[in-house]
This record gives structure tokens, C-alpha cells and sequence, in this order.
């Protein structure tokens, strides 16, 4: 199913619901006897589909999320953020390490955190989260998942100073853009490749575990809207109450489009996927591939490329927004 067609509505959920009633037993059975650790590098703080993305991962219970790690940019309103969602959603055991920061720009929730103190958050915050990234993975007995959100400046750091961690970690990325690009459209140079295009090229060259993407094929136009986004708009749940804060920021401040459609949907949902693919595949396709990063950021198929494994089609679209969305008005 092409991207342009990938929206979820009212009827849709009506006939999907129970379908996603039983994969959420199951995935709730599964995950009370071997939860995922994870660690989530995000540049949340910007585009707002990372907020939706980090609920999703705390209400997903085959997930046991231990650090984010924020990344590009002003790493440390990055972590702001992070650290009051965090508390708003009573998840403080969650480490904030602070990435590698660069020139400071797109701060779109920063009205959520203008009087928020980080020094307040009541867990651990790491101002060198590379180094804490290092350290959680050689202290985990069993291998971790890397859920990368963004681009990827920490990854190449946390390679350079110690290129073994990828051995003990499962990488999964929102990433790329192989036969789709941007509103179903012609293959892309996707942001999050071609504004670093050195660090992708360092996280494709590491010796991981394993190595996923969601390219702009299948994440490209995730979006909620119908009785779906009614519903989760009017929930009370503390989560949904601060992504819809920081919603209404975004939408005040966001300077790439002009959102005007705050009250009928949400915007592009890209980094919802990558969490899916975190616990469950069943309904993606995946194609094994090799890829390059040219010289304009463009993801391409090469013979002599890096070795991937690419979310390149939806088998079951409408079921995955309908567990989605569950998943998200869970309390």
C-alpha cells in the first residue's frame, strides 16, 4: 500500500478493533516475561511526531525504555522537554542524557519548557549521555535495542569511542527514502540522512547486531485523524494532555508548513513506526538490501552497500493504526 493512502478514520477503527484487541493480549503476554530494554535518540523538541513517538514506547509494555538520549541542535532544551514529559507521564525511572549538541534551531515545543528547571526532573540525568550510552550497554547482560529517531551525530561519537557497543545492540531507524519519498512522491533525500549524511554513514558502517529502517516508504504519511483523533484529543490521560500541549505549540510555531489542521488530525506521524518495529513486524514487509548514502543524502540500492533490512511496504495498515491508537489512549 502506497504511503498517500496510509490515514486512519472512524470506520476503520470499527472493524479493526477487535483485531487489535487480541495482537495487544498477546504483546502484553509476551512482554510480562521478557520486556525489550531500549534506548531512544530522539531530537524531540522539534518536529512533534517524536512526542507521539516516546507516549507510544511508554505505553508499549514489550518496551522497557531506560535512557534518552537527545540529540542535535540544543541538546539541552531537547532534554527539558524530555525530562517534564517524563514526569507529566509518572515515568522518572527514565534516564535523560544529554547528546552532542550543534547550532540551535526549530525549538517548536519550546513554550512547554520555558520555566522548567531540568535540575527538577526526579530521575538521572546524564550531561554526557554519549559516555551513559556507552555504559548502559556494556552493563546490560543482554543486548539492547537502539531506536534512532533523527539524525544520528551521537551514534558516530558513541562509535568513535567505542566501535564494539554495536556488537550488543539491534539498531532500528527512522531513516531514508528507497523507491517513496515525501507525500508519497518521487525517492527523496530524506531529512534525517541528508542533514548528517557522515553520522548515517557511520551508523551504516557499524558491526550491529542487526540494522532496520522505516525509509519514507512506509512511514511517509502515518497520519490519525476521524473519530480515532476526536478520541484521543478529548482523552484525559496525562500523556495525551502533554502531547496535545505540545501540540498546540508546534502548530504555533512550526515554520516548514502551516498546520491549520490541529482540530480534524494530527500531523505526519513518521517515528511511530520505528517503535512498532521494535516488538512486532507482522504487519510490515521487509526487504533485505544494500544500500549507500551519495554525496545529496540520498539512500540508494547498491551492490557493494551496507547490509539492511528495510520496512519497504504495509501488509495491514488499518490494523496497525488501530492498535496505534490504543495503545495511546491506554491510562
Amino acid at each position: 500500500m502506497l504511503a498517500t493512502t496510509m490515514r486512519c478514520s472512524s470506520p476503520l477503527l470499527f472493524f479493526v478493533s477487535f483485531l487489535g484487541c487480541i495482537h495487544l493480549f498477546t504483546c502484553q503476554a509476551s512482554a510480562a516475561t521478557s520486556p525489550i530494554p531500549v534506548i531512544l535518540d530522539t531530537d524531540i523538541g522539534s518536529d512533534i511526531d517524536d512526542t507521539w513517538a516516546l507516549l507510544y514506547l511508554l505505553n508499549s509494555p514489550e518496551l522497557d525504555l531506560k535512557m534518552v538520549l537527545t540529540a542535535t541542535a540544543d541538546t539541552h532544551y531537547r532534554a527539558k522537554v524530555t525530562a517534564k514529559f517524563l514526569t507529566q507521564c509518572q515515568r522518572t525511572d527514565v534516564v535523560v542524557g544529554i547528546g552532542q549538541a550543534s547550532e540551535t534551531d526549530a525549538e517548536f515545543q519550546l513554550p512547554y519548557v520555558a520555566d522548567y528547571d531540568l535540575a527538577t526532573y526526579p530521575g538521572r540525568v546524564e550531561p554526557d549521555g554519549i559516555q551513559a550510552m556507552i555504559d548502559l550497554v556494556h552493563a546490560s547482560e543482554e543486548p539492547i535495542t537502539l531506536i534512532t529517531l533523527g539524525p544520528v551525530p551521537n551514534i558516530k561519537e558513541a562509535l568513535k569511542r567505542d566501535p564494539s557497543i554495536a556488537a550488543k545492540l539491534n539498531y532500528i531507524g527512522m531513516q531514508g527514502s528507497i523507491d517513496v519519498g515525501y507525500n508519497g512522491g518521487e525517492p527523496a533525500a530524506e531529512w534525517n540522512v541528508a542533514s548528517h549524511i557522515g553520522e548515517f554513514r557511520a551508523a551504516l558502517a557499524g558491526d550491529w547486531l542487526s540494522f532496520k529502517i522505516t525509509p519514507l516508504d512506509t512511514c511517509g504519511l502515518i497520519i490519525i485523524d476521524g473519530q480515532a483523533y476526536q478520541d484521543l484529543k478529548a482523552s484525559k490521560s496525562a500523556g495525551l494532555r502533554a502531547v496535545f500541549e505540545n501540540y498546540g505549540y508546534w502548530t504555533d510555531l512550526v515554520t516548514w508548513e502551516k498546520p491549520d489542521y490541529f482540530e480534524t488530525r494530527t500531523s505526519n506521524l513518521y517515528d511511530i513506526v520505528p517503535i512498532y518495529m521494535a516488538y512486532a513486524d507482522e504487519w510490515l514487509e521487509y526487504e533485505p538490501m544494500q544500500i549507500i548514502v551519495d554525496d545529496e543524502g540520498f539512500t540508494r540500492r547498491a551492490e557493494k552497500g551496507a547490509s539492511i533490512l528495510a520496512a519497504m511496504h504495509w501488509k495491514n495498515v488499518d490494523a496497525f493504526y488501530a492498535h496505534v491508537v490504543q495503545r495511546l489512549l491506554q491510562e
